[in-house]
């Protein structure tokens, strides 16, 4: 199995929710850091506030993803609190078999190498 990097720029306020749909996907590492949304330049001028984002960085399976990414889909079309913005970075390597193991949610490996 081969592994992506999903990247979402969602809400603050919805930061739980979309981690709860991931980690429902198996996706073993995820973090979230402060970001800006598509439109904070244009709404700046116009002297208007945008709602604080956040940036979710997990990685997921190759075989998954495209589940994920339609989940995240059906929830972005939810309202507009909802909406974000998703998608995914092919992996080309991974150092170790206990860290892809881990990665990838394959108890196999893991087990394998202990």
């Amino acid at each position: 199995m081969k592994l992506e990097l999903l990247l979402s720029v969602v809400h603050d306020e919805k930061v739980a929710y979309y981690t709860r749909i991931l980690q429902s996907f198996e996706a073993n590492l995820q973090f979230t850091t402060a970001a800006k949304g598509t439109t904070h330049l244009v709404l700046s001028y116009l002297g208007m506030v945008e709602s604080p984002k956040s940036l979710l960085v997990s990685v997921v399976r190759e075989d998954e993803a495209p589940k994920i990414l339609e989940a995240l889909e059906e929830s972005f079309s939810k309202g507009k609190k909802y909406k974000g913005i998703a998608f995914t970075i092919g992996l080309s390597s991974v150092i170790g078999t206990l860290v892809y193991g881990f990665l990838a949610n394959d108890k196999r490996i893991i087990k394998e190498e202990r």
